[in-house]
């Protein structure tokens, strides 16, 4: 068979046309702009193309080699797409509880994205990430050094200096008065100081980061992982601060005189060294007064707006024992709660809550508040604390009179077998440490001649 010219040529221009150039250079203007295919987006469905420029013929060449070279050896990004996205579709698809997706939703939005969202995922690199965390170190803002800036108080449009009027009671409206009598106050947003973030803040950061890039590599959308080479943030030893014995007891005086419930709450924390969430959580099934037992089995946190009952935070129900002036404590906490639900009306149950706010005891005490309540009581004491310091607390005098580390761990539900406990409190570890060398050494007689 014979094929005539046209059919030749037509033959050819086919060819050339299903034969994809891998990568060229085309002139801009004064530039030359580098154009290498590297395959199909995986996000958009659309050709996907590596791109460079500069003013130099010469340099666009070698631009051209490396890319193809990236092409090659499968080290190119196959997406156009930013980190955001990723962050985005990574959210989508993890599995964790819904209070842990809030958290990072909140790291995400406040601290990420405005930094670094609209970023390509081709242009994430270890460099980038580390300066990104060194920004961190120094405000948490990432404000800019010597440029003047505000820290608001609201998010909303506002008015930056206001006056908060007061008014004479059942008088609405703003009467002519003078503010400086009346004891007007004024509210302002005041000038930015940089507050350095946290270094656990930041190792949750590049947590999120590692973890979005992760997916994004699983996904094919990148083919390594940027945030595995960078330089991960320190993560500085535990140093807990409990109150002092003195203070102590300053605090259980201060809640009982508030109120017996406060008290309550307040005593129980520190003698068994329970965390905020599982203290709002405990029902009266949970007490058992004739063996002196107490059920750990749930958290109570607030998410979005809403309460949320879910298993404690290593998943594992614990069993703690009582001492007798706390299951004394505690039987006339529950004569109290019987008292006060009668008194409306309400049978009580074995599901009503040890701590309430509400009448019928049927919800349990908000978190947020007891620990501002907590937080006002001690400011007013002159004393520097917070409610979880009394978890330290439960758990440093345990350590140092001598209680060995995994009933201490276990009271406190430390995973691990005593691991965090022991990295959390070691430097009380080595004080029950030499205690029982001296018990050991008083113990023993030792052999020879009498000393002098």
């Amino acid at each position: 068979m014979t094929l005539s010219l046209g059919t030749m040529l037509g033959v050819a221009r086919t060819s050339t046309k299903t034969r994809r150039p891998r990568g060229h250079i085309r002139r801009r203007g004064g530039s030359f702009q580098v154009l290498v295919y590297a395959g199909v987006d995986p996000l958009t469905g659309k050709d996907h193309y590596l791109t460079e420029s500069t003013r130099d013929e010469r340099e666009a060449q070698k631009i051209l080699t490396r890319l193809l070279g990236q092409v090659d050896e499968q080290r190119n990004p196959r997406t156009k797409a930013t980190l955001g996205a990723a962050l985005d579709a990574w959210l989508r698809t993890h599995e964790a509880e819904e209070t842990t997706l809030d958290g990072y939703r909140g790291y995400v939005r406040r601290t990420i994205e405005p930094a670094l969202g609209t970023v390509s995922l081709a242009k994430i690199t270890p460099q980038l990430l580390e300066e990104f965390y060194a920004d961190l170190r120094r405000c948490r803002h990432r404000c800019r050094d010597g440029s003047p800036s505000v820290d608001h108080r609201t998010t909303v449009e506002h008015d930056c200096h206001t006056v908060r009027h007061k008014r004479r009671p059942g008088r609405p409206g703003r009467a002519p008065h003078d503010c400086a009598t009346a004891g007007c106050v004024v509210v302002a947003c005041p000038p930015h100081r940089c507050t350095p973030m946290a270094a656990s803040s930041i190792r949750q950061v590049h947590w999120i980061l590692s973890a979005a890039l992760a997916a994004a590599v699983r996904w094919e959308w990148i083919r390594s992982n940027p945030a595995d080479n960078a330089k991960k943030p320190k993560q500085r030893a535990p140093q807990p601060e409990p109150p002092s014995p003195a203070e102590a007891a300053r605090i259980v005086a201060a809640a009982w005189e508030q109120d017996a419930e406060w008290g309550a709450l307040v005593w129980l924390v520190m003698v068994t060294g329970m965390r905020r969430a599982e203290v709002v959580a405990l029902r009266w099934s949970d007490v058992d007064l004739d063996e002196g037992m107490l059920a750990i089995r749930r958290n109570y946190v607030r998410s979005a707006s809403r309460g949320i009952e879910k298993d404690t935070k290593t998943h594992q129900m614990r069993r703690i024992s009582l001492d007798a002036e706390t299951v004394t404590m505690l039987a006339e906490h529950w004569a109290r709660c019987d008292e006060q639900l009668l008194a409306i009306d309400v049978q009580p149950t074995e599901q009503t809550f040890l701590f309430s706010y509400q009448p019928a005891r049927d919800a349990p005490a908000d978190p947020s508040a007891v620990t501002h309540r907590y937080g006002r009581m001690c400011t007013s004491l002159g004393i520097d604390s917070h409610l979880h310091a009394l978890r330290h607390y439960s758990a440093t005098e345990l350590l140092t009179a001598g209680v060995d580390l995994r009933t201490v761990a276990g009271r406190l539900g430390h995973g691990g077998g005593g691991a965090t406990t022991l990295r959390v409190y070691a430097a009380w570890v080595g004080e029950s440490d030499r205690r029982a060398s001296e018990i050991l050494g008083s113990r023993m007689k030792r052999p020879g001649p009498a000393a002098p």
